[in-house]
């Protein structure tokens, strides 16, 4: 047989599986419609029907990544069936997600991430304006930075659940590479703009290779940051590829970031509770008295059930001054055993404490 022979022979072969793949995913896709009918069918009058189901989707990436048996790995899979699940939801009910804009943001990658492209995402100015989107009924859901792994946690994102009625279904974490962008190869640089996380995670690599002359200006946005790079003469920015293929920038330098693991995660916050998928996270808010062993009182209760911790940060309490809230993280949903147990005691503890979600580990 020879070589053009065998390569026929094969691109046969991927003609009839794409045949078949199509074939199943419009099965499935009639699947995901019967069960919006259903939904409809058995709700009561009035009643607000819930087509997206974090834990859900999550048990069901999980099991296509256990079941994986390459030659592609897991995560590929898990993204390909992340599309298909993304697009079947449509047809049910289209989303839609607010996240800190302008368009190029990596939380817009990061709502892209966990929602799959088939969601109508828009953008906003400030944090804020997304927890008010998302609390008016305008989006179903919301998409927020909370923590980077160079930087530290995203003060505004934290003081926003303070006042808020939201709660946390979900959670995405996302690789941020920086790039350095340009208009033209040729440019002179006197200042840089970027977001003022970003410039703390390019400190360093800032520090060895521009004078202090040149200006670091932070601004709302890496987005932001590309548009006026794109605008002005002298201007350069920080940010990533989406925004640089949005502005038509140049990358002169990539992957600045001082640490090459730089990583943000980011939260879904929505007006609905989430159920157990299995392998879950809780988010709480605490306040207790301002005295001698008042954190030891309030992290007690979790050495004492079992219950791994996996953040713990402190921030003013709006109500009065050097008092505290603790926003802690956990491992687990709250309906589990021990969390609940230990959910018990804080509230016989604390002075006030709030749930502001149990949802599924981040899978992608």
């Amino acid at each position: 047989m020879s070589e053009a022979q065998e390569l026929d022979q094969l691109r046969q072969q991927i003609d009839s599986l794409d045949k078949q793949i199509q074939e199943l995913i419009n099965q499935r896709a009639q699947c995901a419609q019967n069960v919006a009918d259903v939904k409809q069918k058995y709700a009561a009058p009035g009643e607000k029907v819930v087509f997206y189901r974090p834990e859900r989707e999550a048990q069901v990436l999980r099991r296509v990544m256990e079941r994986n048996e390459g030659p592609l790995p897991g995560e590929s899979m898990a993204r390909l069936f992340r599309e298909i699940m993304s697009q079947c939801l449509a047809l049910e009910e289209p989303l839609q997600v607010a996240y800190l804009g302008p368009e190029g943001t990596f939380t817009q990658q990061a709502a892209v991430k966990h929602f799959g492209h088939a969601v109508n995402c828009q953008g906003q100015v400030s944090i804020a304006d997304v927890f008010r989107e998302v609390a008016s009924g305008a989006a179903h859901y919301g998409v927020v930075p909370v923590e980077n792994s160079t930087e530290g946690v995203v003060t505004h994102t934290l003081d926003s659940f303070y006042d808020s009625n939201l709660h946390i279904c979900g959670e995405v974490t996302l690789r941020i590479h920086h790039h350095l962008l340009i208009k033209s190869d040729d440019q002179e640089i006197d200042r840089i703009y970027s977001h003022a996380q970003s410039l703390g995670q390019c400190r360093r690599w800032l520090d060895q290779n521009f004078p202090a002359n040149v200006e670091r200006i932070a601004v709302n946005s890496n987005a932001e940051a590309a548009r006026r790079a794109a605008a002005e003469e002298g201007a350069a920015a920080i940010a990533g590829e989406a925004a640089a293929e949005l502005y038509n920038l140049t990358v002169r330098n990539a992957n600045i970031e001082d640490r090459p693991d730089n990583t943000t995660r980011f939260l879904i916050i929505g007006r609905q509770e989430t159920g157990p998928s299995g392998e879950d996270k809780t988010s709480i808010m605490v306040s207790n008295r301002h005295q001698p062993g008042s954190l030891y009182q309030v992290l007690a209760p979790f050495h004492e059930a079992g219950v791994n911790l996996t953040r713990i940060e402190t921030r003013p309490d709006p109500s009065g001054t050097w008092n505290y809230i603790f926003f802690i993280d956990f491992e687990g949903h709250c309906e589990d055993d021990a969390a609940s147990a230990v959910l018990k005691k804080l509230q016989d503890i604390a002075v006030d404490y709030k749930v502001l979600g149990s949802y599924p580990r981040a899978v992608l």
